[in-house]
């Protein structure tokens, strides 16, 4: 980029550290936005190609940015638009007190965590990189004994956000705190505290959502969609009910979003989301203030990216995100103006997570959250243990591999907890003839997986979202081919 032509210098500041906000509030008047103005780039290469990136405030990834691939040029009036929508759908104030455990190089970390809350005038309190003891310790530091308090006194965080593997640590990791900090932890997570803790850049499983739930005294963790070109666009409301497990809400304040049919490329209409009795899948198609101007200096991929609007208001950014759209009981019925109507299920990628087997149309992401959610043998439930039961996989990926037969057939690459490793019928490793006996009850038949390997680890990018489009596939075939 230094080599761009750009029209201001690169500046590299170090500044010191600030553990409070500002303690004066004189008025003061922002400047009038310059649309072409360029604010931010962050560049993506997508789910299936190698990622890099590039933030405007390291400036060794500058120097290093592969330019073949995607910058997403976002300008100053776009992030305000997404900070302003915001604002409006999470009621962020000057009284909020952020966590910030994310990296700078998403717009999870930068937009949500970073530009938002420094809008509403909130403390901003850094602890990267993430460090599981050092979060439980900075969250229940305002509730320790009085003379702990004296030593390392911190005001409440009321503002947590972060991935599904950082839950699933702090989950994992609560158990083994020591008193007074066991305690004291589970106090900062009530929602009187921490007015709102959300999850993002990643599916969220159901066991996490309700063991979170289980250690926050009854806090709900909220789920919302986004890319870095649009920043957020959908988003659960902050009422509890709003909170619907498995779905990212409805669009946020000044985002337009439609549904586009995957098979006929019609506009799916609020009403006409059923035909035959089955959900119909559609394209995720977004527009607004909030949508990127451009890649840098690539009008051919820009231009594949977006389809002109029929009324002629605007053309609509084509996400490649398959959703389904449906009303939900008790949903909806809160004072926030945007949250109504139907709410959006997230199907997955249309390009890795919509498996194509026999003339069906199969969700990876679906498929993924049933396997998270088996449990060790319902015995303990019958002997009143339900507390103690936990999840018999920890990582799941689930991919299409080829089959003459059937055009693709379901793949799953899982992680067992080490306790349930031998837990498979006989005493033998957990294999998948057991995978399919825990699944037929939930899935259809044909959604049930025909392949798994289990492995150690399943390897992620750094917002913790599973690289499953290539390790998985790697590793099926490794397996077929041992």
């Amino acid at each position: 980029m230094l080599k761009e032509g750009v029209e201001r210098q690169v500046k590299y500041v170090a500044v010191e550290k600030k553990e409070s906000g500002a303690t004066s509030s004189q008025h003061f008047q922002l400047e009038e936005l310059v649309d072409d103005l360029g604010g931010m780039m962050l560049y993506t290469s997508g789910t299936t190609s190698r990622p890099v990136f590039a933030s405007c405030s390291a400036i060794e990834t500058v120097l290093t940015i592969d330019c073949s691939q995607k910058g997403v040029f976002l300008p100053q009036s776009v992030l305000t638009a997404q900070s302003q929508s915001l604002l409006r759908a999470w009621n962020y104030t000057a009284q909020d007190h952020i966590l910030h455990v994310l990296p700078l190089h998403h717009i999870h970390g930068t937009v949500n965590a970073l530009l938002t809350p420094l809008f509403a005038g909130s403390t901003i309190e850094f602890l990267f990189p993430f460090n599981v003891n050092a979060v439980w310790e900075r969250l229940a530091a305002p509730f320790l004994p009085q003379d702990e308090i004296q030593r390392r006194r911190k005001p409440p965080i009321t503002f947590l956000t972060a991935v599904p593997t950082i839950y699933n640590r702090l989950i994992a990791s609560h158990q083994a705190l020591k008193s007074p900090i066991f305690d004291a932890s589970k106090r900062a997570l009530s929602p009187e505290i921490l007015r709102l803790n959300m999850s993002g850049s990643a599916a969220l499983p159901t066991p996490t959502k309700k063991a979170w739930s289980e250690l926050s005294n009854g806090n709900v963790l909220l789920e919302r969609y986004g890319m870095t070109e649009v920043g957020m666009a959908l988003s659960c409301g902050l009422d509890f009910h709003d909170r619907v497990d498995g779905s990212v809400g409805w669009p946020l304040p000044s985002v337009e979003a439609r549904l586009v049919d995957s098979e006929t490329n019609e506009v799916i209409k609020e009403g006409e989301e059923d035909a035959d009795g089955k959900e119909r899948e559609g394209e995720i198609q977004l527009r607004g203030p909030t949508v990127f101007k451009e890649y840098w200096r690539n009008p051919k991929a820009t231009a594949d990216e977006f389809v002109e609007g029929e009324d002629g208001k605007g053309r609509w950014f084509k996400t490649g995100d398959v959703a389904t759209r449906r009303a939900v009981k008790g949903a909806g019925q809160s004072g926030q103006d945007w949250a109504k109507g139907p709410m959006y299920f997230i199907r997955g990628r249309r390009s890795v997570d919509i498996i194509k087997s026999g003339g069906e149309k199969i969700s990876a992401l679906e498929i993924e959250r049933e396997l998270l959610s088996l449990y060790e043998s319902p015995v303990c439930a019958w002997l009143g243990m339900l507390t103690s039961r936990r999840p018999q996989i920890s990582e799941a990926a689930v991919v299409g591999v080829s089959s003459e037969q059937w055009g693709q057939k379901v793949a799953a690459v899982v992680v067992l907890h080490s306790e349930h490793a031998q837990s498979g019928r006989g005493g033998k490793t957990w294999g998948v003839m057991d995978m399919r006996r825990a699944l037929k009850d939930k899935l259809a038949n044909y959604k049930i997986p025909q392949e798994l390997k289990v492995v150690d680890a399943i390897p992620k990018n750094a917002m913790g979202k599973s690289q499953c489009s290539t390790t998985s596939l790697t590793l099926i075939s490794h397996a077929n081919s041992s």
